[in-house]
């Protein structure tokens, strides 16, 4: 599963003109659910997605966490993550998730990102959506569950560097 996480200082997602997800300052994560993805690699992203610090401390630093700010989470599902980049002009999603266990699996996520954290919005599956943000820093990292897909860059590694594979 794919995390495109992005701290912002607001964001929303809107389907068919109404807005469906709103948040202040926190996290927008895009997610891409991939073929061989379960609910384990659910909730492995969502506790990546709220434990990692990307919030400045008192010093600056990227110390804190989206729980020690109590900051808002705007989830959104993107298949488009999961697409081979790797070669030809146009992507492959081949590697993507079916559309039923995409919804499946993302409905999963935001359950229990609603039982772990307050302040939880998402938009909603399958839609043609807009998402709008204002992206703080900016500061956007991609975090992914499993470690042998290069869907992101077409490296080995799930996008680390290939000397960093050893």
């Amino acid at each position: 599963m794919i995390g495109l996480l992005q701290r912002v200082s607001e964001a929303r997602v809107t389907a068919a003109g109404r807005t469906v997800g709103a948040v202040g300052p926190g996290l927008l994560v895009l997610v891409g659910v991939e073929r061989d993805d379960d609910e384990t690699a659910a909730e492995r992203l969502l506790n990546r997605v709220l434990s990692y610090r990307v919030f400045g401390d008192a010093h600056g630093r990227m110390n804190r966490s989206l729980q020690d700010v109590t900051g808002g989470l705007l989830l959104v599902s993107q298949f488009t993550l999961a697409a081979d980049t790797r070669k030809g002009a146009r992507p492959s999603f081949s590697s993507a998730a079916p559309p039923d266990q995409g919804r499946r699996l993302f409905e999963h996520l935001v359950a229990r990102a609603r039982a772990a954290h307050a302040g939880v919005a998402a938009g909603e599956f399958g839609t043609d959506r807009k998402v709008a943000l204002v992206n703080d820093g900016p500061v956007t990292f991609w975090l992914q569950t499993r470690g042998d897909s290069g869907a992101a860059n077409g490296r080995p590694g799930g996008g680390r560097r290939p000397d960093a594979l050893a």
